[in-house]
């Protein structure tokens, strides 16, 4: 039995090795056009917008909006080369600004580095890094709780406390057994810079500039687990992640299963959230502070492949596979009111991709006729008595949800929703025409 054991185990870790050797030599066959700025210095190559369709009336339209919403910095990344770059306000490209939550997809990269560095396993207990009674739950409670839980937000302690972010063990309690729940809750993040630094032996600044950013050009400093730095950085961030995790040759994270489960659906309790990132193209989402699954994609405007970095007040890393884009926003909260609060802010960003998916002048060139999809306009909107649908064919179904995704409404064969006795808010619209569903956000 003992060598049947052994003889499997091997088995298994040549497979292993087989599999990650052909992920590595897939990763560099994917994109091989991929341009990486210098480590250091200013230097950093454009691609004319112009080059790429976009009309200079449209731009300026984009940079309105962005002013409007209380942007501080913007970068769009066309294959790692900048294509749009501004600046609002007081702030300049040496500006430094935080990345609230955004930052937690950065932590969850350094985990898959330390994993390879084999100084811990995701798939460990917490409780191996933090000691028995780092919370308050009944001992063999905790004991189900694996760094993969934290990565995944699905802990099981209990998210509805006074205070999110507080790590004592009186603050963490029981709530469901880990791997049962999805819940956002910040407290259980922090601890992971916590095991990081127990595994490593170094704190986290330390163990992120050597793995990182010595390696990537980019600078910045954790100041009570959040991050700091330029918009630039943030840029260099998504870029690497395009790449899936290699800089200009040189592969700071081979473990192409670990990089593939991060920007993928890690549970099916919210499909929309990876290893600390937030998926698009998913079927459902949930939201912070919520134990409601909305039963539509995250960002409806947005590409399906794209995963996204977000933080509060509206900062963003996205990154989308199939244009080659990373786009970067920084700045103060854009003034929408989010279902499930503003930690994880969603609204602006379906708004910003109706103008990104519009930059190009060549009507036939938008996502729409791309994808062979039905147009479909509501107008008005915001409006205070009835929605009109606008669309080639007369929609066979059309469904109101309110923002807590409760569905609220259902017709079918009509162009006209009221509003009329609906309270003033965010809603959300699911139009079933041609064969294919389109979600649009629409306020009263």
């Amino acid at each position: 039995m003992t060598t049947l054991r052994t003889s499997f185990s091997l088995t298994a870790k040549l497979w292993a090795t087989i599999a990650l050797i052909f992920s590595s030599l897939s990763l560099f066959s994917q994109n091989p056009n991929l341009y990486f700025p210098p480590k250091t210095g200013t230097t950093w190559q454009t691609t004319s917008p112009a080059i790429l369709g976009f009309c200079p009336e449209r731009i300026d339209s984009l940079y309105q909006f962005l002013e409007d919403k209380n942007t501080k910095s913007f970068l769009l990344l066309k294959d790692g080369k900048i294509v749009l770059e501004k600046y609002f306000g007081a702030f300049v490209q040496d500006s430094v600004w935080y990345w609230a939550s955004a930052g937690k997809s950065l932590s969850a990269f350094l985990v898959g580095q330390a994993q390879e560095e084999g100084i811990l396993d995701i798939h460990d207990k917490t409780s191996q890094y933090l000691g028995s009674g780092w919370t308050s739950e009944p001992p063999a409670k905790e004991e189900l709780i694996t760094i993969r839980h934290q990565l995944t937000m699905t802990n099981g302690l209990d998210d509805a406390v006074s205070d999110d972010n507080c790590t004592d063990p009186a603050c963490l309690t029981y709530k469901a057994d880990a791997g049962t729940r999805w819940a956002y809750h910040n407290a259980p993040y922090h601890l992971i810079h916590d095991v990081l630094e127990e595994a490593s032996g170094v704190t986290l600044n330390q163990y992120t500039k050597t793995r990182l950013f010595d390696r990537t050009g980019m600078k910045g400093l954790w100041i009570n687990h959040i991050l700091y730095s330029k918009a630039r950085d943030m840029a260099r961030y998504g870029l690497l992640t395009l790449a899936k995790g290699v800089w200009d040759g040189d592969t700071l994270l081979h473990d192409q299963l670990y990089v593939y489960d991060m920007t993928h659906s890690s549970q099916n309790l919210n499909k929309s959230y990876g290893y600390l990132w937030w998926l698009n193209g998913q079927p459902s989402f949930m939201l912070p502070g919520l134990q409601l699954v909305f039963p539509f994609k995250l960002i409806p405007n947005a590409p399906d492949d794209m995963f996204s970095a977000l933080g509060k007040n509206d900062q963003k890393i996205h990154v989308v596979p199939s244009k080659g884009w990373v786009v970067v926003r920084q700045g103060n909260d854009a003034g929408y009111t989010n279902a499930g609060g503003n930690s994880v802010p969603i609204l602006f960003d379906n708004d910003l991709w109706l103008y990104l998916n519009q930059l190009e002048c060549n009507p036939v060139a938008t996502k729409d006729i791309i994808d062979n999809e039905p147009v479909v306009q509501v107008f008005p909107n915001p409006t205070q008595s009835v929605w009109q649908i606008e669309s080639a064919e007369l929609p066979q179904k059309i469904e109101l949800f309110n923002g807590l995704g409760v569905r609220i409404c259902m017709q079918e064969n009509t162009r006209l929703v009221s509003a009329q006795d609906l309270p003033p808010g965010q809603y959300w619209m699911k139009v079933t025409v041609g064969g294919r569903t389109i979600i649009k956000p629409v306020q009263k």
